[in-house]
């Protein structure tokens, strides 16, 4: 199916070498596979892959390649001083794609600095503003139920996409989080990743999580440091600045793959929204090269409003989600009328659309459709 990141990775690559940064099977490789059928001379070599890794090493691709493919390339010994030294050296005209399931910031604690020689693409899963220029027909229930991952999305049953699923967490447990760092206590990190499941959307207390597991409050930190190190989870921190009181420090927690998520309707909706709008943000910079930010807001005395769209630091949007109430939020027009914000409240069962003051109330299908990833 169809990534819309397509046509700006292409045109990035004339520019410089590119990333595709992202979890593990949202369809990385097959991008850069399908990228590389816009070029004459294509080579794809996958780190993981013996074969690969010497041809990798010895540096003995064809001469005549228009375009390299380097799949789980940071798996390698010092790889950026590796990769800083083939993009300097490159033949003319010669371009380079890069994926990977680790974020960049664990790609730069070692070695030279990059500076100026890559862009990044940050692919996640689908989204309904993705989907809607396709055939698909899928809609919120579908993203909601199975997430935006290809394989459970395409799944022709529901049986089949859990069945992916338990394939899926049980690898990224049993393999991935291992090969990433040295986990001594293994029931331990499987225990807050499944704890974590069911506290999607509330404030997380390492201390509360810590007690439960018996572990230190810093062991389960340096856990969850893994999973969004590693693209499993990803944290919405509170916004303070210029918010008063707004002093709660607890980061919710959420899932990029929305079938991860435990717990009602509720849960699910608000972890797809905030997928969808990560993506989003995510986008918006990585297109842009503006700052855009994903966090939410809350008092020390409890007013909450579920997510904030941050702008070069400044909030552009307010956005309360809810499963069916059509009534205006209280918190969110609280927000709203004493710091001048623009809110939205998103209800995925509404009868009509209206707006309130400055805050739109809007179908969830609409509002999604209209983000820009």
């Amino acid at each position: 199916m169809y990534r819309k990141q397509t046509n700006q990775i292409i045109k990035d690559l004339n520019k410089k070498m590119v990333f595709i940064v992202g979890p593990r099977q949202v369809g990385k490789t097959w991008l850069a596979k399908e990228i590389g059928k816009n070029y004459p001379n294509t080579a794809y070599l996958n780190y993981d892959r013996a074969e690969d890794r010497q041809i990798i090493r010895k540096e003995t691709w064809p001469r005549k390649t228009d375009l390299l493919i380097f799949d789980e390339l940071h798996k390698m010994k010092e790889w950026k001083n590796y990769l800083k030294g083939v993009y300097d050296t490159m033949e003319e005209g010669q371009k380079i794609l890069v994926t990977g399931s680790a974020r960049l910031n664990t790609f730069r604690q070692s070695g030279d600095s990059m500076a100026g020689r890559f862009y990044v693409h940050r692919l996640l899963p689908f989204s309904l503003a993705e989907l809607k220029d396709t055939e698909s027909g899928y809609d919120l229930d579908r993203i909601m139920s199975r997430g935006g991952f290809p394989e459970p999305l395409l799944a022709e049953s529901d049986e089949e996409a859990d069945r992916w699923r338990k394939q899926y967490f049980d690898g990224l447990v049993r393999t991935d989080i291992l090969d990433f760092e040295a986990i001594h206590n293994f029931k331990a990190i499987r225990l807050v990743l499944d704890l974590l499941r069911h506290k999607v959307g509330s404030p997380v207390s390492y201390s509360s999580i810590a007690e439960d597991v018996q572990v230190s409050p810093a062991t389960v930190k340096k856990y969850i440091d893994i999973f969004e190190a590693l693209y499993i989870v990803f944290r919405v921190t509170p916004f303070s600045r210029n918010i008063a009181r707004s002093i709660l420090k607890e980061p919710k927690i959420y899932f990029f793959d929305n079938g991860m998520a435990a717990g009602g309707d509720g849960a699910k909706f608000e972890n797809a929204m905030a997928v969808s709008l990560l993506k989003h943000a995510w986008g918006k910079t990585d297109y842009t090269g503006k700052d855009y930010e994903l966090q939410y807001l809350r008092t020390k005395n409890g007013q909450e409003v579920d997510f904030a769209l941050i702008e070069d630091g400044k909030i552009s949007q307010i956005i309360e989600v809810k499963l069916s109430d059509g009534d205006l939020s209280k918190n969110l027009a609280y927000f709203s009328a004493k710091y001048k914000l623009k809110g939205i409240q998103v209800v995925k069962e509404l009868k009509r659309e209206k707006t309130v003051g400055d805050i739109d109330i809007i179908m969830a299908e609409n509002f999604l459709k209209g983000l820009f990833l």
